[in-house]
């Protein structure tokens, strides 16, 4: 079991299919929860001391409608209000990203898997840096990224952002394809995750595809 600096990650955690969303580690994923089996995870989450719910992607090459990719980022639960409808408003912390062993069948309304988190030790190390970052170049590209797609953002906050909040931040906002998610999401290091981002960004310039958010 990995040591995290307050808690030991569980094996078993609670884990919340959703098709292009990204949870990274250090990075805060809002979500909209509603629906009655997310309601009660997110219940039996908050009584426990980690208050972790594994983000995955659903696999659509598993040849199954349930089947999921292997690796996700769990996410601790660090702020939530409930709506007068009862729906919740959840921010999720990113603490690791972790493999999945085996799901474990129950009479839960939610999914539980155990899961591994050996081989992502650096997610709990602090910040990543990337030597190679050249970020007068990096930004170039997205002005014009942004210009091609009609996107709008507050530059001020992005240029005064540290280079893994950047990169993470535009690896979970911009709207690529659930694969090309996954991808950024099992990059081995804030290098090849940047390179990855790059690379999708010009892809999506070049009419390959792209995407539709605006950053504000």
């Amino acid at each position: 079991m990995v040591m995290s600096r307050r808690f030991d990650l569980p094996g078993l955690i609670p884990v919340f299919p959703l098709p292009g969303a990204l949870l990274l580690p250090r990075s805060r994923l809002p979500l909209h929860i509603f629906e009655p089996r997310y309601l009660a995870m997110l219940e039996d989450a908050l009584k426990t001391e980690t208050r972790i719910i594994g983000m995955i992607q659903p696999d659509p090459l598993s040849g199954s409608d349930k089947g999921l990719h292997r690796i996700g980022c769990a996410g601790r639960v660090t702020q939530f209000s409930e709506t007068e409808d009862g729906r919740y408003m959840v921010t999720l912390t990113g603490l690791s990203r972790y493999r999945i062993e085996s799901e474990v069948e129950s009479f839960s309304p939610y999914r539980r898997c155990n899961v591994s988190w050996a081989g992502f030790e650096c997610d709990l190390d602090g910040a990543e840096s990337d030597d190679l970052f050249d970020r007068d170049r990096f930004m170039a590209m997205l002005d014009r990224f942004f210009a091609t797609k009609d996107l709008s953002a507050d530059w001020s906050t992005l240029k005064d952002a540290d280079d893994e909040l950047l990169i993470n931040s535009l690896s979970m906002l911009l709207e690529f394809d659930p694969e090309d998610k996954q991808a950024l999401l099992e990059a081995p290091s804030l290098q090849t995750r940047r390179e990855t981002l790059m690379t999708l960004m010009e892809y999506a310039m070049r009419g390959g595809g792209g995407s539709e958010d605006r950053i504000q």
